[in-house]
Parts: structure tokens; sequence; C-alpha cells
């Protein structure tokens, strides 16, 4: 088989729920394809019409409807190009993860994904049904037989195999795959071996986009067929690829794309952070965001990515002093502000929190000063932030990580208030690692005092965390295991962790879920994250040996 294919990749945010929006963008995209590229092939990403997850709006008939008559009116766009467009199809009573075939006008073939993903953030079997009569996609382009799979199908061997079987000479692989870390060498080792094991070029497209916790890195490659994989796309961005394969040599040349310059961990993580923060906020209408700053890392950290997520012009940090904040926390919050260009407001908490201790010393008498009380200065915070959201707009972002929603070391209603938490799939290490590597680009905007200084909520005199933690070396390696390896209690103590720790870490984990289910959503970034990945009962009598 001889002969050259020219496909544009649209690497771009599909967002969820946006029908028309996507049907319309998509229809001119086939056309920009068609005539600046002249592309012979247009590949959209996985349910690119709907968004990618829908979730249960694919329960609502008239979602549905919707789709169906917007794929439709896209079919009519695709003339003098193919396209390959991913959305949800019904029939009948039930519905497909479908990826169709667009050609003169019409939808030429509609083919249905066979593996439905059903762990970690996906659950396709609660929306989607296995066609049990499905066959093998494959199309001619200018005399080129092109075969196509959707996502998941490329992780199983099968689908593949008998795909080329059926004489596929290329196989596109529309995907909407969330971003983790070392996600990358994963797939890469799998384009490698899938590709040699076939013989054929494989074209894998990934969207790209946050869309509530989750965050989609792009990040789209493709393999030629004696296994070489060309280097990724830049992630997280929105961008045409575009290359050309040639169906002799089975090899692909680049004609437009822009390589990734930094796939190093830190700035992966960063970039996926930044960008489900911007995503966040923007997909629900808000275009500046709150940060309140104690002079604390994780704080900084927030306010970091605000401001490469919104510009600085667009966040507002307030500072809010009690009588355990040490000076040097307002010194260094205003440092931050004044190098990034924020806005700092001042609003002591002192009288309000007066207020309420005095309101409540009748019936708090005769009992000691503890936690109570420092909840009460961090629920005083939470308040005045709420506040000053209500009346000016915007949206409050949290500032707890994952060692604390972990552990439980977060006051609800209090620093948990508001509505994203950037850095909630950070464990604590990680965001001394993430605040280091930040400095290391442009300027520094992060107080090298704040990342040095040991952390505290200096909600009582001389508090340090580690008061009231392991140290956080310790504790993240225990939660590591526990959370994003799911070891056991004897697992971890054989690895050499004493049993007292661990054991006082797994009774946090477990007493704290019932906070973790109120929590703000954040950008998934590890390959466990709380949420929708980490599904625990909170009313749970389970207790592991």
């Amino acid at each position: 088989m001889t002969g050259t294919l020219r496909i544009a990749m649209a690497q771009f945010d599909f967002p969820v729920g946006d029908v028309a929006g996507n049907a319309a963008r998509i229809a001119e995209m086939i056309a920009f394809a068609r005539d600046e590229y002249s592309a012979d092939i247009v590949l959209f990403p996985e349910l690119a019409l709907s968004g990618y997850p829908p979730e249960d709006l694919l329960y609502r008939p008239a979602f549905l409807r919707a789709c169906e008559a917007a794929m439709l009116e896209v079919a009519k766009a695709a003339t003098g190009v193919v396209a390959v467009v991913g959305w949800p199809q019904p029939v009948g009573s039930v519905v497909y993860n479908a990826a169709s075939v667009l050609c003169d006008g019409r939808i030429e073939q509609t083919y249905r994904k066979r593996e439905l993903p059903n762990y970690a953030v996906f659950d396709e079997r609660r929306y989607f049904d296995v066609d049990p009569n499905a066959e093998d996609c494959v199309f001619e382009v200018k005399g080129v037989p092109v075969g196509l799979l959707v996502c998941e199908d490329l992780w199983f061997v099968e689908p593949i195999a008998s795909t080329v079987k059926a004489g596929a000479q290329l196989v596109l692989v529309p995907n909407a795959s969330p971003y983790a870390h070392d996600k990358h060498a994963e797939r890469d080792a799998l384009l490698v071996q899938r590709a040699k094991d076939t013989q054929v070029g494989i074209a894998y497209l990934n969207t790209v986009g946050g869309q509530d916790g989750l965050v989609f890195d792009g990040a789209s490659i493709v393999a030629d067929g004696d296994g070489v994989v060309h280097p990724a796309a830049v992630a997280f961005e929105e961008q045409w690829l575009v290359v050309e394969y040639d169906a002799q040599t089975r090899r692909f040349a680049s004609l437009q794309w822009t390589v990734d310059g930094d796939e190093s961990r830190d700035a992966l993580a960063w970039r996926a952070v930044v960008r489900g923060t911007r995503d966040y906020c923007q997909k629900n209408g808000f275009n500046k965001a709150w940060v309140g700053l104690s002079g604390g890392i994780d704080s900084a950290l927030v306010l970091a990515i605000a401001g490469d997520a919104l510009g600085p012009e667009n966040v507002t940090a307030v500072r809010m002093p009690s009588r355990y904040t040490a000076g040097l926390s307002n010194d260094l919050a205003q440092e931050q502000c004044d190098a990034m260009g924020v806005k700092l407001l001042s609003l002591p908490i002192e009288k309000p929190f007066q207020a309420y201790l005095d309101m409540l010393s009748e019936t708090f008498a005769g009992t000691p000063v503890d936690l109570t009380e420092e909840n009460l200065q961090s629920r005083t915070r939470g308040a005045l932030m709420m506040a000053l959201t209500n009346k000016f707009g915007g949206m409050l972002l949290t500032t707890g990580n994952k060692s604390e929603y972990a552990v439980g070391y977060a006051t609800i209603y209090g620093d948990m208030c508001g509505g994203y938490a950037p850095i909630k799939d950070l464990y604590k290490t990680d965001v001394f690692q993430l605040a280091r590597w930040r400095n290391t680009v442009g300027d520094r905007i992060i107080p090298q005092a704040v990342i040095d200084r040991p952390p505290s909520a200096e909600l009582r005199e001389n508090q340090l965390d580690q008061d009231s933690l392991p140290p956080y070396d310790v504790l993240d390696a225990i939660l590591l295991r526990h959370i994003d390896q799911e070891q056991s209690r004897a697992e971890i103590i054989a690895a050499g962790f004493a049993e007292a720790t661990v054991d006082r870490v797994l009774r946090l984990v477990k007493i704290s879920e019932w906070k973790r289910h109120q929590a703000a959503p954040g950008p998934k970034v590890s390959h466990r994250a709380f949420g929708r990945e980490r599904r625990y009962p909170i009313s749970s009598g389970w207790r592991e040996a």
C-alpha cells in the first residue's frame, strides 16, 4: 500500500455540556483543517461533541437528542476532508461512547468503544454500553485503509490487533485521558509496544483542559510502525498538530508540531494545577480570585498558581493576622504581593475573634482552652473571606494540601472554605518542591524565607505543625503508601515505619473522611486523588490488622 495522508489533530478543549458551542466550533475547525492545512483527515478527541466526562448528563434524554442532532449538523461540514468526531451515540435505550467518520456531508461509519474503563476516575460502565455486535472500523482515505479505536481500547491487545487484521495501515486513537504524575512514560511505552506488535503507525490525540477535578494534558503523540515514538506535543496547551503519514514506510513527518520543552515532573505538575485552576474559574464565570495569605508555604503557592492562572491583576490576597501571627508572616505576605503585583488587603481578626470568645465565655466557663479556640480563629477567617467574595465577586481558592486533607489538619468551615482547592492533590513535600521549582522559572515570587521556615498554623503560641503531626517527610511517605499505593498497615510497617506512627496516621485518615466529602474540588495530579478517584465510606466498621 502506497500513499501519503495529511492528518490535522485538534488538541483543544471542548467544554462539557456545551453541545451547541462544541458543534459549531468543530464544524469551523473541519473547514479550517481542510482549507488551511490541506488535511485529508481531521481528528477530534474522545466525546468532543459533549465534552468529557459528561457524567449524569447522559441520563437526560434532551441532552442525548441534542448530541444526535448536533452530530448530523457537524457531518454536513465534512466536505473535501474526512473528519473523525467523538460523541455519545444514543441507540434506543442504550448509549455508546462513539466516534463517527464523517465524509461527503454525512456519517459514513460509527465506531463504538469496546473497552470501557471503570476504575480510578472512570466510571464509563455506569453510562455506556458495549455493542456485542460491534465490528472493526476501517475506512479508506486516498486509498489508504485507516483504522479507528477510542482511548482505553489501545490499552488492550485485541482491539488494535483485530483492526489491523481487518486491513488498517494506520490507526487513529482519540482520547480523553486525564493527567497524572509519570503517566507520559507509561503511555509512551504502550505505544512503542502496540506499534511494534502491529507494525502500523498510531496517531494518539488527547484532549486538553480542566474539568472540575480532572485536568487533561493533551501531550498528543504519534508512533511510527517500527515503534519509534515522536516527541510529545506541548502539554496543557490548545493547538493544531499536523503530520503526514507515509503508508509505505509507515512513518510520520511533522509539519506543525510544537514539542514540549520541559516534561519534568515539576513542570507538568505546575501546568496541571494552573490549567485546572484557570479553567475551573473561567468555565464557572469567574475571572477573579481571592486567596487568604498567611505568610506560610501553602497559601504562598496557591497565590502563585492563581497569579499564573488568572493574571496577578485579577487576584486579591487577604492578610488576616491574629494575636498569634508572627510579624515575619505579615512581612512575607507583603513581600510576595509586592513581587507579584497582587493587591493585598489586611483584616486583623482580633476583634471578631474576641467577640466570639466573649459570647461563649459563660458557656465555656470551667473548660480548658483547646482546639475549639484554634478552630474558631480559622472559622473567623473563613467567614471574612466568604463575605469578601459575596460582596465583590470572584472565586475563593482554598489553600489546603493533600497531607492536611488526609489527616484532617484543616478546619472545616474555616480554611477549607472556598470553591476550588488548587493544591488539594499535592502532599506537603510536593508543595515545597513545587515552590522551589516555580522560583527557578521567571521571577522569584515566593520569598525564600517562606520556603525555609517551619510550617505553622499560628493558632496558638509557638505552634508548629510537627507538634501535632509526624515530620512531613515521614507523614507523606506513609500517606503515599497508604493512599496512592493502597498498601496495608502491615506492608507499611514492614517497610520500616514505626508501628505507633503508622497506626496514628491511618486512624487520622479514617476519621477525617467526613471532612474530605465536604471539601472543594481540586486538580488531580496523582494516581490516587481524593474525591471521585478515592471514595471511601464515612461510616465504616472496617479495621485493618
